[in-house]
């Protein structure tokens, strides 16, 4: 499943690859917290890395923790402006998982990793798009365990 979150314009834009893990815990779902907002653990793709690869060096940077990549649930990607970039168009997987083992402190100081219902989470995401993944992982996940 994939889906194209604003519109394209003649203009150049900044491509970013990027893998994102969704873990689900006793029903709640594993985010990253910033100033900026809510994300999903995760970030750019760097040189030719697997996208597992890339989820597990953002995991340990945002959260200290191993993590194991499992399922994919859906790709997105967004054409937007962004502040510091300029035009951006993100190109977002995004993939269940669960984390292993906690190997160190996180090295990203104003990323707080927390687990949130669904409920207290949904529409909070800072990208459209992942609001779009959380509510899937949602249907897919959480629901149809509860």
């Amino acid at each position: 499943m994939h889906r194209i979150f604003g519109s394209k314009e003649n203009i150049q834009y900044c491509d970013r690859e990027g893998a994102y893990v969704i873990p689900v815990c006793n029903g709640k779902i594993g985010v990253i917290h910033t100033p900026k907002g809510y994300f999903f653990v995760g970030g750019g793709i760097e040189n030719d890395e697997s996208h597992s690869d890339c989820v597990k060096r953002e995991s340990h940077k945002e959260t200290g923790y191993t993590v194991s990549v499992k399922a994919k649930v859906c790709s997105a990607e967004t054409y937007c402006f962004h502040n510091e970039i300029g035009y951006f168009h993100p190109v977002q997987t995004y993939y269940t998982g669960e984390f292993t083992s906690k190997v160190s402190s996180p090295t990203e100081n104003d990323h707080e990793f927390l687990w949130i219902n669904y409920e207290n989470i949904k529409g909070k995401m800072f990208w459209e798009m992942q609001n779009w993944a959380l509510d899937i992982v949602n249907k897919q996940y959480i629901l149809r365990l509860s």
